[in-house]
């Protein structure tokens, strides 16, 4: 029986299958633990699931003697040195596929909200201001018939174009390289490629200053792909006709943060894997990693060499 550290609590019954098997001791929190009480946490752990909120950078592995494996639950790992892992010989392991659909959904569903500026509509009814039937209000952009540029042509990005398909959208894409045609054609620019340093700021004041002027911005893969101080300068500019974010940097934007008193942005608080099923899925994936790992075996769904 091996000692594991999970860092938050998680829907579901997967954790159960892991007590049945190990010795588990779960962060009850909200907030993540800090990086100090992650290594105190987990100071003996020979297992850690993980979030993409834990930094499990060479100086933290290095500080766990004991560890044998990282889970990390979600589908990225840009949080997790994998140099650094590789080098001691831990496994680390990642939730692919089960959360396509639900990232997909709420990539198309920002789409239609910005395009149809829902969030100042429904808002407007709550403030007492739907006075009447107005020809002139809270006009939209076309999503039928327009065309979508999808960065990143992957799992998720694949799934946004089946749905794009649905509206009758001209879909173009690219993998990770020259963006610049795409965006100069593309009324919605929709994001799905990872985190590298090749794509952090790859959505900078140059790319904004290529997109059309009525065009709109999804992010629902990596906040920092999006350079956050250009794209206030360009939605203030109107350089942009908006954007819809899933996830910005840093995670969470402070309060008083510039960038949300941009005109036509929507921000929703990185949720888009949040359904149940896919949550559920997500935790279940994660544990079966666990699981093999500290049987000897090799992960299910493993990251690393």
């Amino acid at each position: 029986m091996a000692q594991c550290f999970v860092t938050r609590q998680l829907p579901g019954t997967a954790l159960d299958r892991l007590r049945a098997e190990h010795d588990v001791e779960v962060w009850p929190e909200r907030l993540p633990p800090t990086p100090a009480q992650l290594l105190d946490r987990a100071a003996a752990a020979e297992g850690l699931l993980t979030l993409l909120t834990d930094r499990m950078d060479a100086d933290t592995i290095g500080r766990l003697p004991r560890l044998r494996a990282i889970s990390n639950y979600a589908v990225g790992y840009d949080n997790v040195d994998l140099a650094a892992a590789a080098a001691r010989h831990i496994a680390v392991g990642n939730t692919p596929d089960v959360l396509t659909d639900a990232t997909a959904d709420l990539a198309f569903a920002l789409l239609m909200a910005a395009a149809r500026k829902l969030p100042q509509a429904a808002a407007s009814v709550r403030a007492g201001d739907w006075l009447t039937w107005e020809p002139s209000g809270f006009l939209g952009a076309d999503v039928h018939g327009a065309t979508l540029g999808i960065i990143g042509f992957g799992r998720i990005g694949r799934a946004v174009a089946e749905r794009a398909g649905g509206f009758g959208m001209n879909v173009i894409s690219v993998g990770r390289g020259s963006v610049g045609e795409l965006l100069r054609q593309a009324d919605f620019v929709s994001l799905h490629c990872p985190l590298t340093p090749e794509t952090h700021h790859l959505i900078d004041a140059g790319a904004l200053h290529t997109m059309q002027n009525h065009a709109i911005l999804i992010n629902t893969a990596r906040g920092p792909i999006v350079d956050r101080d250009a794209l206030g300068q360009a939605l203030i500019g109107g350089e942009i006709a908006g954007a819809a974010l899933d996830v910005t940097d840093p995670e969470p934007l402070p309060p008083d943060d510039p960038l949300l008193q941009a005109p036509n942005l929507i921000v929703v608080p990185h949720i888009g894997s949040a359904t149940h099923s896919a949550r559920a899925k997500m935790a279940d994936l994660a544990v079966d990693n666990l699981l093999a790992a500290l049987a000897g075996k090799r992960m299910p769904h493993q990251v690393t060499p």
